[in-house]
């Protein structure tokens, strides 16, 4: 019988290494300096700029990270020693990777949104400690202009995540490939058609909208239902419906169906498709509005109407000539298209902003 082969030896497993032994291993890399800035805003939309002592230039709020905290608690700690400021540190909107300059360490900022401050909160703005000599409420145009070359790249692509939503990827100011906000359309374009972007990034990149459902009921007597939510401006009305929760794979329509169960209680399947809005404003995802028409409801039905208590306070009925003193421009303009959609059989009906982009 032949011999075996020997056996591989298995190589013994290294010791365990104490944590002690791990925290000295890693406090001898190389390592960027952190900080952490606030995009402070006022109810006004203003953006907060301070001069201090020891710099000519001025500056967002914020500073570097010291020891064990993380960005978000070390903006909180600026934030309440430089201004007394106690006002929760928001989502983050940027970061950006900077190489080596004066100080020889390179730098990694994280930017994150403050506020809006309520006019109790900026009032109550205080220089404690000395440091900042003057802490100024400026337009975002005024305070980019004001804003050293170094920073202010940083509040523009902050400031274009906040409005569209989304997230700023930079290196030493300049907008990624790939970052999903701060990147120019022309910019965009161009380095789409040099073949610069890869699945992910071009993905990442492209424009992104908004979707919502809705649906118009009628009483039979020319009312249509409206529905008035607690949060957002008061006294403003809807129609019933809502997003689209299009991660999960929703349809409008079943959406539609969705939030008609969620926030008046009815489960009826949506009608036809009456029409789709198209609204946008510059710096801002677009919107798109899928239509349904929801029928009449009877009597009983309108009884049976129940309201979600932490998301709407109040429903009625509205005659087609009340809706202005109700319903906004754009939603009011869609309403009365629907409703003439209706009464003629037509539609569905391609709208922008509420306009028949092909009248009848």
């Amino acid at each position: 019988m032949p011999e075996r082969p020997p056996a591989t030896p298995v190589p013994s497993p290294a010791p365990r290494r104490s944590p002690e032994s791990v925290r000295a291993s890693f406090s001898t890399f190389p390592s960027p300096l952190l900080a952490a800035t606030g995009i402070v805003l006022d109810g006004l939309g203003r953006v907060l700029v301070l001069t201090t002592s020891h710099r000519d230039d001025p500056e967002l709020p914020g500073g570097a990270v010291a020891d064990t905290e993380t960005p978000e608690q070390g903006l909180a700690r600026a934030l309440e020693e430089e201004l007394g400021l106690t006002a929760p540190v928001g989502r983050l909107l940027a970061v950006d990777s900077c190489p080596p300059g004066p100080l020889g360490r390179s730098l990694v900022a994280h930017v994150h949104l403050v506020g809006p401050l309520t006019d109790s909160e900026a009032d109550g703005l205080a220089l404690p400690d000395g440091e900042v000599t003057s802490a100024d409420w400026l337009t975002p145009e005024e305070a980019a202009a004001r804003l050293p070359a170094r920073t202010a790249p940083r509040l523009r692509a902050a400031l274009a995540a906040l409005y569209s939503g989304s997230f700023a990827h930079l290196a030493d100011g300049v907008p990624q490939p790939g970052s999903p906000a701060g990147l120019a359309p022309a910019d965009r374009a161009a380095l789409e058609h040099a073949g610069r972007f890869d699945a992910a990034g071009h993905r990442a990149s492209r424009p992104k909208a908004l979707t919502a459902a809705n649906v118009l009921f009628t009483d039979g007597r020319g009312g249509i239902v409206l529905v008035q939510p607690g949060y957002g401006a008061s006294g403003r009305w809807l129609l019933p419906g809502g997003g689209v929760d299009s991660d999960l794979g929703e349809t409008p329509r079943e959406a539609a169906a969705r939030e008609v169960r969620e926030e008046i209680g009815l489960d009826r399947a949506p009608g036809r498709l009456l029409g789709v809005n198209w609204s946008h404003r510059p710096g801002y995802p677009a919107r798109i509005r899928f239509l349904y028409d929801g029928g009449v409801l009877g009597p009983a039905e309108l009884a049976a109407i129940r309201l979600p208590p932490d998301e709407l306070v109040r429903w009625r009925t509205a005659r087609r000539k009340e809706l202005r003193g109700l319903v906004k421009g754009s939603l009011r303009r869609q309403i009365k298209a629907c409703l003439d959609a209706l009464a003629e059989d037509a539609g569905p009906l391609e709208l922008h902003d509420g306009r028949c982009v092909h009248p009848r």
